[in-house]
């Protein structure tokens, strides 16, 4: 199968895109990341930063090439964005293509406004070509009906699976479903997939509390049980505690998950939840992303060469 994770914490930054072919078709889904702009009280450590840009650049590549992009929903770590800080996708960084191509979408109406200010600007960038998608089949794609964002309901919002037919197998992307909730893990299993690359519960959340954690638990086994091979990450992957549970699993079921690092064959990179670590090893001068932000400081005196992506050792946002 030909799948590229492009973006998620397990790769150094949020999101949950990937790019995937089938039948002469190029599928970018939820072409977006971000850094978190405060954990631990910290912004991005420029570690951190120089990752992004690179999967910036990726998904930006991917779309250059891309026939159809989907949007499972509107948060700022999922879409390119009108009003994006230095660490997201702006809309003024998309390819020259990008309103050709076939959009496939989640319904903006059952959404908070800041999800649907960021649907508008979407819909004028695509214009007839972005369509909402729920329950829609179109050739190898079919979408699913709103689906929970976590728990469900306002502010959590909602989400819209992917389905993808590679020709008898089949590829399922489940965005920011934290398997909290057991119909949604049902509906994807009656899609009988052989790949799910979804969104695991968030570990490091206060408001996660003893019963969901075993709710999101349980629904992994499930997934484990049923998939060919089961990739974790997102919210699952923002804490330390993310990488130890997924190991748990893997040893509980005798089936091997993995996260985005480890299908794309790269180092594990959970730089959000080393931030701590990351500034006490390499401190940042005051003012440092202020700096950064208007071109005026550059990543080369954080981090070894060999950490930072090749083409990425330049001055200033990106």
């Amino acid at each position: 199968m030909k799948l590229e994770i492009l973006s998620a914490e397990s790769l150094g930054v949020r999101g949950l895109c990937c790019r995937v072919e089938a039948e002469g078709r190029v599928i970018v889904i939820d072409p977006g990341l971000a850094l978190g702009e405060r954990r631990y009280g910290l912004p991005p450590h420029p570690l951190q930063i120089a990752l992004g840009r690179a999967a910036r650049r990726r998904i930006v590549a991917a779309l250059a090439g891309a026939t159809d992009v989907v949007f499972s929903h509107f948060h700022g770590d999922h879409v390119p964005l009108v009003h994006a800080n230095p660490y997201q996708l702006a809309v003024s960084q998309l390819p020259p293509n990008f309103g050709a191509l076939r959009a496939w979408s989640l319904s903006p109406e059952r959404q908070t406004f800041n999800s649907q200010d960021r649907a508008r600007d979407l819909m004028n960038l695509l214009g007839v070509n972005f369509r909402v998608s729920e329950g829609v089949m179109d050739g190898p794609l079919c979408f699913s009906p709103a689906m929970p964002h976590g728990v469900g309901g306002m502010p959590f919002g909602e989400v819209m699976l992917t389905r993808v037919d590679l020709g008898g197998r089949v590829f399922v992307h489940a965005s920011d479903i934290q398997l909290l909730d057991a119909a949604t893990v049902d509906f994807i299993l009656d899609w009988r997939p052989d790949w799910v690359l979804a969104a695991g519960p968030p570990l490091y959340h206060s408001g996660l509390d003893a019963r969901q954690r075993g709710r999101a638990w349980n629904n992994a086994r499930c997934l484990a049980a049923e998939v060919g091979t089961l990739i974790l990450d997102h919210h699952l992957m923002r804490s330390l505690e993310g990488e130890l549970w997924l190991e748990r699993l893997s040893q509980e079921t005798g089936r091997r998950v993995y996260c985005a690092a480890d299908f794309m064959g790269r180092p594990r990179r959970l730089l959000e939840g080393q931030r701590r670590e990351l500034y006490a090893a390499m401190p940042v001068r005051p003012g440092w992303h202020a700096d950064y932000a208007r071109g005026a400081a550059s990543i080369e005196e954080f981090a070894p060469r060999r950490l930072i992506p090749a083409g990425e050792q330049r001055t200033g946002a990106g």
